[in-house]
């Protein structure tokens, strides 16, 4: 069998840059589609959203798949082969349950700024676990800009506090396999593509949205929910291909902090949308937690202007 050609991941300052300004449009997207899954959980349940995630995610990949790549690279189709499959599966139906335990959460009746607080304790445990499994290097910056974004998130979640729910334990347990799926991306960046981590994630939810159809009927599909799944398939397939791509840029301990910029697009969404008002103590993690953020892209602003006064002139 063919060893598979590996592709050499660089922690670079421009690279870093780049992948923090991409992976920050991916959670935009990824907000939206959520916002729409969330609206939709009422009409299909979660039978609907997990099946609709993939009917209208898969051809989202597809397409992006056939847009022209590199000079040399694997063009069209063959961009979603996958070449060490079993992690990708593996990585797949990881995410998919991380996935339920959101939507479940959101059925329950919780906000989504709510949700995303819950949820920043994620890129704590993505940084943390990148050292073993990943071999990276913590720099003591990153460190502080985690550690203070982690912060930002035990104010919001202090003992005593209203986001304490069985919901919220449903979301709490979601939070291991979604920092496992997103160091999962780094180290396939090595083999596979962008369009195919994305989109063998968006195929893993159609199984598992057909099990759960098998005892929680889909309770109707009025055109409204059609729309809303479209969405949420445009949304969520083009959020999880520019995240593939930031993460074969940028180490997960540079990205991991900016997890953090979808309570900003979740509680201005979840407001619109649904009339959801974050609490106090969601806006006062929400300051300290964007502040990390901005300090790690400012310290990556500076590694990169270090790198290029260290080249030759020409």
């Amino acid at each position: 069998m063919a060893v598979p050609i590996r592709r050499v991941l660089r922690d670079t300052g421009a690279d870093t840059v780049n992948a923090i300004a991409v992976v920050c449009l991916a959670y935009v997207l990824m907000t939206v589609g959520d916002t729409a899954i969330k609206w939709a959980l009422s009409a299909v349940g979660l039978a609907g959203v997990m099946i609709g995630r993939a009917a209208f995610g898969l051809p989202t990949v597809a397409l992006l798949a056939c847009l022209p790549g590199a000079p040399g690279s694997v063009a069209g189709w063959r961009r979603l082969r996958p070449v060490r499959w079993r992690m990708v599966a593996l990585r797949s139906v990881v995410h998919s349950g991380a996935s339920l335990t959101w939507y479940v959460a959101w059925q329950m009746g919780m906000s989504l700024a709510d949700s995303y607080a819950i949820g920043f304790c994620t890129p704590l445990l993505m940084t943390v676990l990148a050292v073993p499994l990943l071999g990276e290097r913590i720099h003591w910056r990153r460190a502080a800009s985690t550690a203070l974004g982690f912060a930002g998130v035990l104010v919001m979640l202090r003992p005593g506090g209203a986001l304490w729910s069985p919901a919220a334990l449903v979301m709490v347990a979601g939070i291991a396999p979604l920092a496992l799926s997103r160091i999962l991306i780094r180290m396939l960046a090595t083999t596979e593509t962008p369009e195919c981590l994305s989109f063998w994630l968006m195929a893993a939810h159609l199984p598992v949205g057909l099990a759960l159809w098998a005892f929680l009927p889909i309770p109707g599909l009025p055109v409204s929910a059609l729309a809303a799944l479209a969405l949420v398939g445009l949304g969520n397939g083009m959020g999880h291909w520019l995240q593939s791509r930031a993460f074969a840029l940028a180490t997960v301990g540079a990205l991991a902090p900016y997890e953090y910029t979808a309570l900003l697009w979740g509680s201005g969404l979840g407001w619109l949308v649904f009339a959801e008002v974050p609490s106090r103590d969601a806006l006062i993690g929400a300051v300290i937690v964007i502040a990390a953020g901005l300090y790690n892209f400012h310290r990556e602003q500076l590694r990169k202007r270090e790198e290029l006064a260290l080249q030759p002139r020409p």
